[in-house]
């Protein structure tokens, strides 16, 4: 899952300076598919755009919506948020673990997060529109939240997994094995550099690099581990060539 595949949905949204600071916010965190759901009349006031700052456009762009069913028409999975528990209302996640889980979401797929009115939230019916629901616990003796402070938690989360994800996955593409051919290049190479500097002896070089050979194959070389011996070799090279020279002179 990309950041560019989620999709925040809020329902009937009150507050024209609430709606402008979940903008802003989303863009905190890199997200900005926004969706509207019969929001108040004023949602592009004045008041809004303040709130909102530099994502305005994402305000002015934002797609509206007559219902819900509409608005997660092509989502392929939905996450509702709700503070309210009940006997259609199990099985919540929190913020971190519903990150996690975003985060594992195929890319080819569009997720919603869906978030309800200020005052009431999402409705039994709207929720049951939803795959999963994300609650974040509070204080009990104040558990509302601002619309906007809860969307910034779910998004920071989510946003945290997904890049975790993605240097997981850079992580894997470095460790990518060497080939029996660019490793055979490689002892080509550390053959020929360390005979010009007669680290090797000339009358069996094969005898240390045997032992090369012994410690590199327990390594389990990667390209990278490769690239980087490699270079080294020319480094030993290019300085051997280069005292050389000056001897001459």
């Amino acid at each position: 899952m990309n950041n560019d595949n989620i999709t925040v949905i809020l329902v009937e949204p009150q507050g024209p300076i609430n709606i402008g600071s979940v903008c802003r916010v989303m863009m905190n965190f890199g997200f900005n598919n926004l969706r509207l759901v019969n929001p108040c009349k004023e949602y592009k006031s004045e008041q809004a755009r303040k709130m909102a700052l530099s994502a305005q456009n994402m305000l002015v762009e934002a797609s509206i919506f007559n219902t819900l069913a509409d608005a997660l028409a092509d989502c392929h999975i939905a996450f509702g948020t709700t503070r309210r528990f009940g006997k259609y209302r199990k099985n919540f996640l929190t913020p971190e673990p519903a990150g996690k889980a975003i985060s594992a979401i195929d890319e080819s797929m569009r997720c919603a997060l869906v978030f309800g009115r200020e005052d009431n939230g999402l409705t039994s019916d709207e929720l049951a529109l939803c795959q999963h629901f994300v609650t974040i616990p509070t204080d009990d003796g104040f558990p509302s939240m601002n619309i906007s402070h809860a969307i910034g938690i779910l998004l920071y989360e989510i946003n945290k997994a997904i890049q975790n994800k993605q240097s997981e996955n850079r992580a894997i593409a470095t460790k990518a094995p060497a080939n029996i051919e660019s490793i055979e290049q490689m002892y080509s190479h550390i053959r020929r550099a360390l005979s010009d500097i007669e680290f090797l002896d000339p009358q069996n070089p094969d005898h240390l690099l045997r032992t090369f050979r012994h410690i590199f194959g327990k390594a389990g070389l990667t390209e990278r581990d490769v690239r980087i011996i490699r270079g080294l070799m020319s480094k030993i090279e290019w300085v051997n060539s280069y005292r050389n020279q000056s001897v001459e002179i």
